[in-house]
């Protein structure tokens, strides 16, 4: 067996990835040990039978990645994918997959992982909540400048693995009217002659446009460009906030680093406001061009109730939220507790939830801006601790400060599955029990769940 041989493969699972899992189909030419051998193909499905053409091969272990040709058993929870650019996009690698199918597949997933773990096999984890919209869900578009085959400017995302630009025109995961209002951009930016930034030729302005919409429909645009220079721009703004009048602003953010960086450090609003109000349950927040909000409004929501009604808080407690963000979950819990404490260490992004506290009435909420661990060692008490980590988890150092804490319940809102297991393990060592654990469908048609854990002092 070589690469570029057709193979006959039965899929059984779903990596980490999307990607099905199966063996090759032994036959009278192939030895048993490539009959064994595992493969990987991007866009088959557990209980298919596929034709694959072999890519390659780990010398590590016995590993392989194929190239989907033919399905020739299709899986029952095969669907058409919504979007033209499904598969050259890598973003929703499971819109094939009938979406109760997806959930039931990464709740599975998430149980099966806790199970390997001995120190927490025997957590109750609570069924996965589905989004309640599978399209139409995302509240934010983060669309990459490039150039299609003609050298016209697109707006779109990056292939798999790669630096090439794939156009997202009619995406079908963005909430109404991010599409729309991204399609008149592009226009308007072809038609005053904007280029994508080159960062190799170091030509062009545009490098990012970030769109945001409201619960309410309002748009904030965000336009990052390689240097301030942006003759085209006021001409672009202009008819742009002419054809989609919920535009409520449009900020230029300057990058002229290389790099993966979006965002640079300097910024001028062209139009308008440099933020937009947005709800999540019953709290209203203001949101600035590089805030994070959880992209899934619907889902989001859900969970910071799931954590308000755990934690139960009786108005006498103090809660510290750290990675607090814009707020959110800060002021989901302010109602009912004595005080709250939040940690953030972006500036703008505090800056973003004390004007949501305003926004919100509530005066018991306080916000700081710096390193979580450094400060949550300068407060002595906490009965209440959530924590909402990127990916990556939390430092050590701040689970050491949590647990000297000794708060009676922690909340862990997590959005990576593998840190939020090995942090469980550390608190556990440190005198926590995992009460329950619950997944939610941030994201349709990825891999991607997250999730909230609820810990109790021993």
């Amino acid at each position: 067996m070589k690469v570029g041989d057709d193979l006959r493969i039965v899929l059984h699972d779903l990596d980490d990835d999307g990607a099905g899992v199966g063996v090759v189909v032994p036959s009278s030419s192939l030895p048993p040990s490539d009959a064994g051998l595992e493969l990987h193909v991007q866009g088959a499905l557990p209980g298919e039978t596929v034709t694959a053409c072999l890519d390659h091969v780990s010398h590590h272990r016995p590993v392989g990645w194929a190239l989907l040709r033919q399905i020739e058993v299709p899986s029952p929870a095969r669907v058409a994918p919504a979007c033209a650019a499904y598969g050259p996009c890598g973003g929703c690698v499971l819109q094939h997959f009938d979406y109760p199918a997806q959930v039931a597949w990464k709740d599975a997933a998430f149980r099966a992982r806790f199970a390997a773990s001995p120190a927490l096999a025997g957590v109750v984890i609570q069924p996965a909540v589905p989004s309640p919209a599978s399209l139409g869900y995302r509240n934010k578009s983060k669309l990459v400048a490039g150039r299609d085959h003609a050298g016209r400017l697109i707006l779109g995302g990056y292939a798999p693995r790669s630096h090439v630009v794939v156009d997202l025109t009619g995406c079908a995961v963005a909430q109404p009217p991010l599409d729309d209002v991204a399609a008149t951009l592009r226009d308007l930016l072809i038609g005053h002659g904007v280029r994508s930034y080159d960062e190799v030729r170091l030509t062009g302005v545009l490098r990012y446009a970030i769109l945001r919409v409201s619960a309410d429909g309002a748009v904030l645009v965000t336009l990052v460009t390689a240097t301030d220079d942006f003759p085209a721009g006021e001409a672009v703004v202009t008819a742009l906030r002419a054809a989609h009048p919920a535009i409520v602003g449009v900020v230029q953010n300057v990058n002229p680093t290389r790099g993966n960086a979006i965002f640079g450090p300097h910024e001028r609003t062209l139009a308008g406001d440099p933020t937009v109000e947005d709800r999540i349950g019953d709290v209203r927040l203001r949101v600035s061009s590089r805030a994070f909000l959880q992209a899934n409004r619907q889902v989001a929501a859900a969970a910071y109730a799931r954590l308000a009604d755990a934690v139960a808080l009786t108005g006498h407690e103090r809660v510290i939220d750290a990675y607090a963000g814009v707020g959110g979950i800060a002021l989901t819990l302010a109602p009912r507790a004595a005080a709250v404490i939040g940690i953030e260490e972006h500036p703008a992004a505090v800056d973003d939830a004390v004007a949501s506290a305003i926004l919100n009435g509530v005066t018991n909420a306080r916000f700081v801006a710096g390193d979580v661990a450094a400060q949550l060692a300068r407060e002595s008490i906490a009965d209440v601790v959530v924590l909402n980590p990127p990916r990556k988890g939390c430092a050590r150092a701040v689970l050491d400060t949590v647990a000297a804490l000794k708060p009676r319940t922690i909340a862990y809102l997590s959005c990576a599955p593998e840190t939020l297991l090995r942090d469980l393990e550390i608190l556990q060592q440190k005198g926590y029990r995992t009460r329950d654990i619950t997944p939610f469908d941030m994201l349709p048609h990825t891999p991607h769940l997250e999730a909230l854990a609820i810990l109790d002092r021993l």
